[in-house]
């Protein structure tokens, strides 16, 4: 493997690096620099977000490409490829790792937050396990999109600051071209992480990462009286917020492994994601979900399954009693579904316009989704649409239209206009706040996959336009209204892969 000498090119990016995972101990990582690629090109640059973490105005092109292809190092970076274990469809492997990312190092923002640069698809680490290391351009364009779409919704995720691509092929289901992502993480600690030196028995590890993981994302529980307890809570309390936002906008992550649950509560490792088109919540699109583990309605119990083996790596470090341990994960466990249904049911409550929740609101809610379950409406259309109705009652006929049958969503509007009725607040009103949580623009498979097929034959137009109208969902956007229909029998995107 390559490693930083000083013969490596660098170049200043005017970053504000200061590496605290690398002065962690050798066993959590791997040091070396990146494979040099035959022939990088930027292809879009995050303005924004390269203007947030202090990135210089005036750089050379040539230099950014370089760069975010691994052809050179930004001054003050470590590289290293990060160690960590995980379940992958409820089967635990002991080693994962960084297998074809590298963690440049941690940047300080402008104002003073600390952010995790990684490229990924930078080429072979120790921990590959026979890949190549290699990222194709489809899949770097997919998570550009869609994790940038899931920023402006709202949803704490990482982001996107770059894509290149390399001017060499990656073999996949045949020759592919090659791609590299630069990502921005709050940090890229995972469940897995925590369970690699578990399957070790590594304690004296564990205790230095919850450490770590404290002062870098929970420094509020650094006087805890049982700190390992204290962290399990923690994450469990933000993972629930998270998946019921994903709930909210008809999110599938397509591999909830531990090694892809991260300890910062953002999203992370989007691989065969996708957005539900017509409600249905036994949705799959994960081409390696072949029994459905990962499904739109099973994103919560598999989070708290894997909030569980968090909880077993951390059981030494709660208690040296075992059974005194365990007594107090469960007991913090317990209270997951309970915080999961309160984040879900906020986020309902203010996309149907209940501002002040009251006795029957909550079967309103469910009523809605058992119509829509049977119905089969457009998940992001329907909600869209009443958010007219909220504002002009007697024009149901957009939402109605969406359903197969009108005898079920009739019954369920007569209700819900009642109850909006005695919110006291003005239609105009109800329906503002209504276009807040409900966006008009989602990364529809279908245009996802329109925009990679154009970046496929060179054309990167699609992607670009895709990026722009994404970074303002809830926005009334006539130009642009295409992007928001459902896909036509011929574009239906039925598979999602994972491109690795």
């Amino acid at each position: 493997m390559n490693t930083l000498t000083d013969d490596t090119p660098v170049v200043d990016l005017g970053l504000r690096f200061d590496n605290s995972y690398a002065r962690l101990p050798d066993r959590f990582h791997a040091r070396q620099v990146a494979a040099p690629v035959a022939k990088p090109r930027l292809i879009r640059l995050n303005r924004a977000l390269a203007d947030s973490l202090g990135l210089a105005d005036g750089l050379d092109e040539a230099d950014l490409a370089a760069v975010f292809a691994g052809n050179a190092v930004p001054r003050g970076a470590e590289p290293l490829a990060q160690a960590y274990a995980g379940h992958q469809f409820g089967n635990f492997v002991p080693q994962l790792g960084d297998g074809r990312a590298l963690l440049l190092g941690e940047v300080l923002d402008r104002d003073g937050r600390r952010f995790d640069l990684q490229l990924k698809g930078a080429g072979t680490t120790p921990f590959s396990r026979q890949g190549d290391g290699r990222a194709a351009l489809g899949p770097v364009l997919r998570e550009y999109v869609v994790s940038e779409a899931m920023h402006a919704l709202g949803i704490p995720t990482t982001r996107a600051l770059a894509a290149v691509t390399t001017g060499q092929p990656v073999l996949r289901e045949g020759l592919l071209p090659g791609a590299i992502l630069t990502r921005v993480a709050a940090s890229h600690i995972r469940v897995g992480t925590f369970q690699y030196f578990a399957a070790r028995d590594d304690q004296a590890a564990i205790a230095l990462l919850i450490d770590h993981v404290i002062a870098r994302h929970y420094p509020d529980l650094a006087a805890a009286p049982n700190r390992a307890l204290a962290l399990l809570e923690a994450v469990m309390e933000r993972q629930a917020a998270l998946v019921a936002r994903w709930l909210h906008v008809g999110f599938i992550h397509g591999v909830m492994n531990t090694d892809n649950m991260a300890i910062s509560g953002e999203t992370i490792d989007y691989g065969p994601c996708a957005f539900m088109d017509e409600y249905d919540p036994a949705t799959v699109f994960s081409s390696i979900d072949r029994q459905g583990r990962y499904a739109y309605a099973n994103q919560p119990v598999l989070a708290h399954w894997n909030l569980a083996r968090l909880a077993e790596c951390l059981l030494e470090q709660m208690d040296p009693d075992q059974e005194k341990a365990v007594a107090m994960a469960t007991e913090a466990l317990g209270r997951f579904a309970d915080l999961f249904r309160g984040y879900w049911l906020d986020g309902m409550f203010a996309k149907i316009g209940i501002a002040a929740p009251a006795e029957g609101d909550n079967t309103l809610v469910q009523g809605l989704l058992d119509v829509m379950k049977d119905g089969r409406p457009d998940y992001t259309l329907t909600f869209r649409a009443l958010c007219d109705v909220a504002e002009r009652p007697d024009e149901t006929g957009p939402v109605r239209n969406l359903f197969l049958g009108m005898e079920g969503i009739d019954a369920w509007l007569s209700r819900w206009s009642a109850r909006l009725a005695t919110d006291g607040r003005a239609p105009a009103a109800i329906a503002s706040a209504m276009r807040a949580a409900n966006p008009a623009f989602i990364p529809r498979n279908h245009r996802v996959q329109q925009a990679i097929d154009a970046a496929m034959s060179g054309d990167f137009t699609p992607f670009h336009l895709l990026v722009d109208v994404l970074s303002r969902p809830f926005d009334d956007q006539p130009e642009n209204m295409a992007l928001t229909t459902p896909p036509e029998a011929d574009e239906r995107v039925l598979k999602t892969f994972c491109g690795t």
